[in-house]
């Protein structure tokens, strides 16, 4: 099994989850601007529209997506209790938080601010998009040490690395005193912390 990342992405999720479930495989890091591999390849031969991460299977197959991949882990070794069980309303939840972080957060807000050439005015809509998303954010962590209540799942990951976007956008969080405790708590874990030994320090990524 092979995970194709990149540092500062939200391939981290996908990174953390296979640490904790103890399975197997090789990572592979892919220089996301120029899509070249450790080996000189070309990711884009891995996925063609160039975007990570990828999980190469045994069987020859490439599984693509954040959330599909973490649940792919999770099921796979569920002893490691990254993911709750399929069928569970737990299950659903999950699926919805990974959908909110995917399209309201990622998508719907951070990720167009990475774009210099976009214009303030434009960027102005993404950031009160953000400011609504963050506060509903921050009081659901209020009563809750994890987006779950009290059980961590992978989707924390996933809350956690686009939390450490904002210092990359300019987007301040200070007035979400939840959120940066739940970003403190993730970024305790054993796991994540082996995946920045790995990766490099969240600061230094580009």
């Amino acid at each position: 099994m092979k995970l194709y990342f990149a540092p500062g992405t939200i391939s981290m999720m996908a990174h953390v989850a296979l640490i904790e479930s103890g399975i197997p495989f090789a990572a592979i890091r892919v220089d996301e601007t120029s899509k070249r591999m450790e080996d000189g390849g070309d990711y884009r031969a891995v996925n063609a529209m160039g975007y990570l991460p990828a999980l190469a299977l045994d069987d020859g197959s490439v599984l693509l997506e954040a959330a599909a991949i973490v649940q792919y882990v999770a099921d796979s070794r569920p002893q490691a209790k990254v993911a709750p069980p399929c069928g569970t309303i737990a299950r659903a939840q999950l699926q919805a938080w990974l959908n909110f972080l995917s399209s309201e957060l990622h998508k719907g807000g951070l990720a167009p601010l990475f774009y210099k050439t976009l214009d303030e005015r434009a960027k102005d809509v993404f950031r009160e998009r953000l400011r609504v998303r963050f506060a509903f954010l921050d009081q659901h962590l209020s009563t809750r040490a994890y987006l779950l209540g009290s059980d961590y799942s992978i989707a924390d990951v996933g809350l956690y690395v686009m939390t450490g976007w904002t210092s990359r956008v300019g987007f301040d969080i200070s007035a979400y005193p939840n959120l940066i405790a739940h970003q403190a708590r993730i970024g305790a874990r054993e796991a994540v912390r082996e995946v920045h030994r790995i990766e490099g320090p969240r600061e230094l990524f580009p």
